[in-house]
């Protein structure tokens, strides 16, 4: 199996670029006529007396299906092939969009309500089954990279919508343009759906539910009642769209009262905030390694939390004209670069945020549940949405804040939910430490890792040169490793949090802790029979010199007692680096230093004798200490 060199060769591929374009179409034409019918309302067929209670109305009846109809979309995608109903909702797009264009051209406002609300329960059928299928068309390799398009293509799909309603409104023949766009995106998106390929149903026997909420509870309850590490993602992506909703729903107000601006500042903070989600969202897959590294979701949190303080930093005394600025006048005003590096880092550090969340619910939830927590993760989106509505109202009508007070508090409350997410799920945090290593004073270059099973058990043995050697591993593993440790090590300050989180299992010399020493056997042997990922070093102690000490008969025992692959792994490039024992290291002697992580491919159990594995991990290390 090789790993792609770029997300974008997904592009490429028949199994991806069908759904992308599928999900494209549909994410732009929800906002081509969400925000067609708003301006509609504005300018064209609503009345200044009912202009506010309308546009509300639209944002109910958009969001409403969300409670209603995501139970029911998470258990269609369970029970039924995920293409065919992918293609039968595409289908039910164009049908409402004929009605909708419709309505449009009859300027018949009921009527254009009325399939606003069907576009939600689309939208609310949908979303289950896009993001359950993406796992059953990729490979693991791809699953960051893939959720990083799907992220990037909706915000801009956003974007484009709400820009091309703007252009296509200001035409006299305003409505005949929308009713035939509308209309050519459903066709063209149900094409696109054609070529989604078969993937099979994950649950047939499933028995649907139509009491809605009683489904709606059951699911909610399934959601959260996943692991913690899934559970509390859920929370902290429902939490990114609570940010989400506060930022975008504010930048209208903000640009016309705050920067003094026109329609045309309006879409360039727009413009700059998908443009930042889009630039976070690809920058995952180079920053994870072709793996679900949820290390960034930390990394994401403090960026939204700083950028969002730089933004109610920079928001005050903004100069006001004579006439309102145009996008290219406040380009003019210094001050206005410092609120547009703002507004593209909340929109970086969100999509750096949001992806891994994504892609972690979507690889550790079972594949017969997945539609069903997905739906989950909606029904909380929704309700965070709301949640975030709000909170603003309360801020700013009854509190009486400024818009960049409430962006100071939404900065604030991102400080206190991430540590209550990150204090009760600590492997957030753990992965974070051990990707910030890997990314600092370490440049880890990997070759044969594919050598390692994507599931099952297996053993990897490792020559042990200094003491971040399992960070350093564990950073460039697509799979969690429990790694087996000199107990010393394993009691080291800050390291010992992580290596607790990572599971790690601590070993002392059975003259030293002999207690210590058979509980390690036994962890090893729970966790290889659980079919996870065990890595030792199986000469029992870092080396010296830089020299391979000789292999103790610790991994005979092990494989004795759990006869399962064994993948020989070696380190090079550690000795003389901080962490090593080089009597002559320096701490900035190997800042950023090239360090060589090199894998074989598996020796059966029966095969792999210590003398064996020493002499494979000896190969594969060559010169380089």
């Amino acid at each position: 199996m090789s790993t792609p060199h770029s997300q974008f060769t997904l592009f490429g591929k028949r199994r991806f670029l069908p759904f992308f374009l599928t999900q494209l179409s549909g994410a732009f034409n929800d906002n081509l006529f969400k925000q067609a019918l708003i301006l509609a309302i504005l300018y064209k067929i609503g009345s200044s007396a009912d202009t506010s209670l309308l546009i509300n109305l639209c944002a109910l009846l958009f969001i409403l299906p969300f409670f209603l109809f995501s139970a029911l979309g998470g258990q269609l995608g369970e029970k039924f092939a995920k293409e065919r109903l992918i293609r039968a909702i595409k289908a039910g797009e164009i049908v409402i969009m004929l009605a909708g264009g419709a309505g449009m051209l009859l300027g018949n406002l009921p009527l254009l309500l009325v399939v606003l609300f069907c576009m939600g329960t689309q939208s609310a059928l949908f979303g289950p089954v896009k993001y359950s299928v993406l796992p059953k068309l990729l490979e693991n390799h791809e699953l960051v990279g893939g959720n990083a398009l799907v992220e990037m293509g909706t915000f801009l799909a956003i974007l484009a919508g709400t820009i091309t309603a703007g252009v296509m409104m200001a035409n006299d023949a305003y409505a005949q343009l929308v009713a035939a766009g509308v209309v050519l995106v459903a066709v063209a998106g149900y094409l696109a759906s054609r070529g989604v390929p078969a993937t099979g149903a994950s649950l047939p026997s499933l028995r649907l539910d139509f009491n809605l909420f009683r489904q709606t509870g059951a699911i909610m309850r399934m959601g959260l009642g996943q692991r913690l590490s899934v559970s509390r993602s859920l929370v902290g992506n429902s939490w990114f769209w609570f940010l989400g909703a506060t930022y975008l729903t504010q930048i209208p107000a903000y640009s016309k009262d705050l920067l003094h601006g026109d329609e045309t500042v309006v879409t360039l903070i727009l413009t700059v905030f998908s443009v930042g989600i889009a630039l976070g969202s690809l920058l995952c897959e180079r920053l994870s390694g072709h793996k679900v590294e949820i290390g960034l979701v930390p990394f994401g949190s403090f960026g939204l939390t700083l950028f969002g303080l730089l933004l109610w930093w920079n928001s005050g005394g903004f100069p006001q004209a004579a006439l309102p600025h145009d996008w290219l006048g406040l380009l003019q005003i210094g001050q206005a670069w410092w609120i547009l590096l703002s507004v593209l880092g909340i929109g970086m550090f969100g999509g750096l945020y949001i992806v891994p969340l994504y892609a972690l619910i979507q690889s550790r939830t079972a594949e017969q549940e997945r539609a069903r927590v997905v739906a989950a993760n909606n029904i909380l989106n929704a309700l965070f949405m709301v949640g975030s509505a709000l909170v603003a109202i309360l801020l700013l009508s009854v509190a009486g804040l400024s818009i960049p007070q409430l962006f100071l508090v939404a900065s604030l409350m991102n400080v206190a939910v991430s540590a209550y997410i990150f204090s009760i799920v600590p492997e957030f945090s753990m992965r974070f430490l051990v990707w910030l290593l890997g990314h600092s004073m370490y440049r880890v270059r990997q070759r044969g890792l594919e050598a390692i099973p994507e599931e099952g058990p297996a053993v990897l043995v490792c020559n042990h040169v200094s003491f971040v050697d399992a960070l350093l591993i564990a950073g460039a593993v697509r799979r969690p490793v429990r790694f087996v440790m000199y107990y010393k090590i394993f009691r080291l300050p800050v390291l010992n949090f992580i290596f607790r989180t990572a599971g790690a299992v601590p070993i002392a010399g059975r003259q030293e802790d002999e207690a210590t020493y058979h509980q390690a056997f036994e962890r090893i042997s729970r966790y290889l029979e659980e079919g996870e990922l065990v890595c030792i070093f199986p000469e029992g102690k870092l080396t010296s010199d830089g020299e391979m000490n000789e292999f103790k008969a610790g991994v005979e025992r092990i494989l004795q007692a759990n006869p399962v692959p064994v993948v020989p792994m070696a380190l090079g490039g550690l000795w003389g680096s901080f962490f090593s024992r080089d009597p002559n290291k320096g701490f900035f002697r190997r800042i950023w230093s090239k360090v060589d992580l090199v894998a074989s491919a598996p020796i059966a159990a029966s095969e792999a004798s210590r003398q064996r594995l020493q002499a494979e991990v000896a190969r594969l290390r060559g010169d380089r200490r």
